[in-house]
């Protein structure tokens, strides 16, 4: 049990220091879901916009 008590005080503290301030992260990271939203969002809506188009082209004669 000393040997692990020794190895623990030996060893120190680890500090990673970050590149920025957390704050920062999560500045990023809101941007870039905000962003992934609005992309998400732009396709709402796609299905009912060509619905038109493919069902006249499903009763046309000229099926390949």
């Amino acid at each position: 049990m000393e040997l692990v008590n020794d190895v623990v005080i030996a060893s120190g503290e680890v500090v990673n220091e970050l590149m920025w301030p957390p704050f920062v992260f999560g500045v990023v990271f809101f941007a870039g879901f905000t962003f992934l939203g609005l992309v998400t969002f732009s396709y709402r809506n796609v299905a009912n916009r060509h619905r038109l188009k493919s069902s006249s082209a499903s009763h046309s004669a000229s099926h390949h």
